[in-house]
């Protein structure tokens, strides 16, 4: 899936009287991959999901940092899930780049964003950097209270990055940086109940050349699936049996009338 909008709808029906919707959208290049160069199988096994800038969007990616050239890039956004206060948000990551430090410094992110239209929680940022760890980005928003990391040390794993999202830019590096994290894993506990989305950006720096991304796998709410579809309380099931009965025997009335 590469240079589009999208968008897919999950409805699920409650107690037989109401529905909701909620979606998931990527701007730019998104998709869905196995084991592919450097970037091994989800550790949860099987598929992961990525954003990359090889294919982006202008301007969409980004974080809109001051006084950075942010150029292009890709954004994620997941479907819309409810938590409580002390739930627990995981999933593991993994920052790849064939662009190393310098002037063209690209970078990704993951943030929460809530659906009352507060302010985006920003997990994490991963940036390009020769030395010392990749997480949280330097000159980006550091980790988010309530994150944890592991490991907590993410220095690069230097060489051109071989990895099919990076499009042209695979297997090429630009100085010294270049390189991927390996599988990090995350857990953040909510402060506060409510509905969000989950969000994951990558975006180029100073130009649109030697491409970035970020692959991430294993979204759960503790260790739910934040995408599973959402299956009544059987007394919930009842009341929608009861509505299903009701208008057949409504629809019966009028054909016998």
């Amino acid at each position: 899936m590469k240079n589009l909008t999208y968008s897919t709808a999950v409805v699920v029906l409650a107690c037989g009287l109401a529905a909701s919707a909620s979606a998931s959208e990527c701007s730019g290049n998104c998709g869905t991959l196995g084991a592919d160069g450097v970037v091994t199988a989800s550790p949860m096994g099987g598929d992961y999901q990525y954003v990359s800038t090889n294919g982006g969007l202008n301007y969409v990616g980004s974080l809109g940092i001051s006084g950075v050239n942010q150029t292009n890039g890709s954004l994620y956004v997941s479907d819309s899930f409810s938590v409580l206060a002390g739930d627990s948000l995981q999933f593991y990551f993994n920052y790849i780049t064939s662009d190393g430090s310098g002037s063209y410094t690209d970078y990704a992110w993951a943030a929460l964003r809530p659906t009352n239209g507060g302010d985006d929680i920003i997990l994490f940022t991963a940036r390009t950097t020769p030395t010392g760890n990749t997480v949280p980005g330097f000159g980006l928003p550091g980790l988010a209270d309530g994150v944890v990391l592991d490991p907590d040390s993410t220095p690069i794993i230097a060489e051109a990055p071989v990895w099919s999202p990076l499009g042209g830019s695979s297997g090429v590096c630009f100085s010294v940086g270049c390189g991927y994290t390996g599988w990090i894993g995350m857990d953040y506990l909510f402060a506060d109940a409510g509905i969000y989305s989950l969000l994951f950006g990558v975006t180029n720096v100073g130009d649109s050349s030697y491409d970035s991304g970020l692959a991430f796998a294993g979204l759960t709410i503790n260790n739910k699936p934040i995408d599973e579809p959402t299956v009544p309380e059987p007394a919930s099931m009842a009341l929608v049996g009861l509505g299903l009965l009701g208008l057949g025997l409504a629809r019966r009335r009028k054909l016998t009338a």
